[in-house]
């Protein structure tokens, strides 16, 4: 007897659209959306705070750039044989257009800068990380939108309900082009779509990091250290069901151990910080200005 398929969700028919010669790539869209979310809601929270929102559009001036090539670092480091060894051509490692961000590499490099720049500033780096941890467990949410239009990031198949149905793409040569083709209407698999798994998983943990912040009143960098617990927990977990190719150590996905191991890191660090939550406008020890320069201000 055949098995009815009663309600898989589909993949968008391309990733990829062109304006003359432009090519709009729907994952790239589904990025600034996200970081249009993150800023909208870390200006209203680091305000709320006491903050200069101006402090967060420096941030994001350096935070963006660094993200993108963290990510980009983190991909090529976990995935090198992709790009390095016979047959392989280096340059593609460049090729950022062609897929491949890791978010590890991306809030670990821009976390960096903005550190960085808040040292510059003389101004303490925990408010501002803890006004910005709720829109980037969002904004990252609203990214893995882009693997579902590249058809990436997915898991074993299945024939659960919400299964969600990969499409032969073909480009205008009839070749297989799975990220820039169109599709054929041909479903050449029914899997598990981890990357709405992730995409809830992500919402849940914004909607927990607003609930403690107000109930708790957290600070110190507690909301950030919650963040990366709350995504490192559901991440491990949504790892060991991905099926497509990665880097394994001990026959573990690089990226579950990665995840195992910050969840640990995470929540010690939470339990660890103690105080008060601080203000915005207390001057970093380690900053360049005096106690004295920043009562003057």
């Amino acid at each position: 007897m055949e098995t009815m398929i009663l309600a898989n969700i589909p993949s968008p028919p391309q990733g990829v659209w062109h304006i003359g010669p432009v090519p709009i790539r729907a994952y790239a869209l589904c990025i600034m959306v996200g970081i249009v979310v993150a800023m909208w809601i870390g200006v209203r929270r680091y305000e709320a705070r006491g903050g200069d929102p101006d402090t967060v559009w420096d941030a994001a001036i350096v935070a963006i750039p660094a993200g993108i090539i963290g990510g980009r670092l983190y991909h090529v480091i976990t995935d090198h044989q992709k790009y390095f060894g016979e047959g392989k051509n280096p340059w593609q490692a460049f090729n950022i257009s062609a897929g491949g961000l890791g978010i590890w590499g991306a809030v670990a490099l821009g976390a960096l800068a903005v550190w960085a720049l808040m040292r510059h500033k003389g101004l303490p780096f925990a408010p501002l990380a803890d006004a910005l941890a709720p829109g980037v467990i969002l904004a990252q949410g609203i990214g893995r939108l882009g693997n579902w239009f590249n058809q990436e990031l997915y898991g074993a198949p299945t024939d659960v309900p919400w299964a969600l149905d990969i499409y032969q793409r073909v480009d205008e040569a009839g070749r297989y082009a799975p990220l820039t083709g169109r599709s054929t209407g041909e479903v050449i698999a029914s899997v598990h779509p981890t990357f709405l798994y992730e995409l809830v998983w992500n919402v849940a943990v914004f909607a927990l990091l607003i609930w403690a912040d107000r109930r708790f009143r957290l600070g110190r960098g507690r909301v950030l250290w919650l963040y990366v617990a709350g995504y490192t927990f559901g991440r491990f977990f949504i790892e060991l069901m991905r099926a497509d190719e990665a880097t394994l150590i001990l026959g573990l996905r690089v990226n579950t151990w990665v995840s195992g191991i910050l969840f640990i890191v995470a929540v010690a660090m939470f339990l660890r910080t103690r105080g008060p939550r601080e203000t915005p406008q207390e001057v970093d020890p380690n900053g360049p200005l005096s106690a004295t320069s920043a009562a003057e201000r």
